[in-house]
């Protein structure tokens, strides 16, 4: 028998975590993620299914919405969901059995990766990154972008907080990036 050994997305055994100019990047990989998107017909239940998931309404276009289980807009009734993966590490089963056939659910964790981004002078360091008008997106929002030629989706939770989703494939590459504009200041 194998003897695997699981890595977080930039290959070590913990997550990492960096400090530059007081703003602190942390690898998450603590985050189960799913994609789900309505069949065809299936609109209204799909947003209902999600919505009794999340607790809350399932979220617009740009936005984000609910608790420890949360739902960001995707595209046309598509949402990707997180949940805290200790609990949730079988997302995707769980949310095929909230939605039923309604929907189509794609598990995720292990194509995406997720930095959260934190501290007080948090917007340069995104106007750095992405073209996104930062000042104006505000806590509950989300969008897809571009961060060092890669398609990423940008969510904000809170005031000084980001969360960046990018290919897992790349992690590395984009961590570098986020710490090449986050000590750009200095």
């Amino acid at each position: 028998m194998h003897d695997l050994t699981p890595i977080t997305a930039l290959g070590g055994s913990a997550a990492r975590s960096d400090t530059i100019a007081g703003l602190t990047l942390t690898e998450r990989p603590d985050v189960a993620l799913a994609s789900v998107a309505a069949r065809l017909g299936q609109e209204t239940a799909t947003r209902a299914a999600v919505g009794t998931l999340i607790g809350t309404e399932a979220p617009g276009p740009g936005h984000l919405a609910g608790g420890e289980v949360r739902a960001f807009w995707i595209g046309p009734d598509q949402w990707m969901i997180e949940a805290p993966f200790a609990t949730h590490e079988n997302i995707a089963t769980i949310l095929r059995a909230v939605t039923g056939p309604a929907a189509s659910v794609t598990e995720q964790t292990d194509a995406w990766t997720r930095f959260d981004l934190s501290g007080e002078d948090l917007v340069p360091v995104l106007e750095l990154l992405s073209n996104l008008d930062h000042r104006r997106m505000a806590s509950g929002h989300a969008t897809r972008t571009t961060i060092h030629h890669l398609g990423c989706y940008l969510v904000r939770s809170a005031a000084n907080t980001a969360s960046i989703y990018g290919p897992r494939a790349s992690a590395g590459s984009l961590h570098h990036a986020i710490l090449g504009a986050m000590g750009a200041g200095l």
